[in-house]
């Protein structure tokens, strides 16, 4: 038995198999990751209710386990709680952000390794990571 709390073995494959400079995308439960995402990439579909779990559970999850050199997340209009969330957890790391069509488009890159959809029932509450080195 594993002693992570993150204990999802398809979760835990797909991120282990990620290298340096792979990225790996969080989307909330209103993106198009069928269609604005990598095709090659392992898509784990993680969405078991509303807002179950969020883009943020997941982040609090992955981070003690996952090396991260960057992180991006997908304009909205005003203020999004959810990038502040992000910016928190990510510290001391600067958060940086693309339109939506330009994050639809680095999202298809083939540097996707990986793409985690959510429940998260926030808009604009996409994150995507690129992995760093241990």
């Amino acid at each position: 038995m594993l002693r992570l709390t993150l204990t999802n073995p398809p979760l835990l494959s797909a991120l282990s198999s990620a290298g340096h400079g792979s990225k790996v995308l969080f989307t909330d439960a209103n993106y198009p990751a069928t269609t604005a995402a990598n095709p090659r990439a392992r898509l784990i579909e993680l969405s078991i209710g509303r807002n179950l779990p969020t883009v943020s559970d997941l982040l609090g999850l992955v981070l003690p386990i996952l090396p991260v050199e960057a992180a991006c997340v997908m304009e909205g209009p005003g203020e999004i709680p959810a990038h502040d969330e992000y910016a928190k957890a990510l510290a001391p790391l600067q958060l940086d952000s693309l339109g939506r069509f330009e994050f639809y488009d680095a999202a298809r890159g083939s540097e996707v390794a990986v793409v985690v959809t959510t429940g998260d029932t926030r808009l604009y509450a996409n994150l995507m990571l690129t992995v760093g080195v241990a």
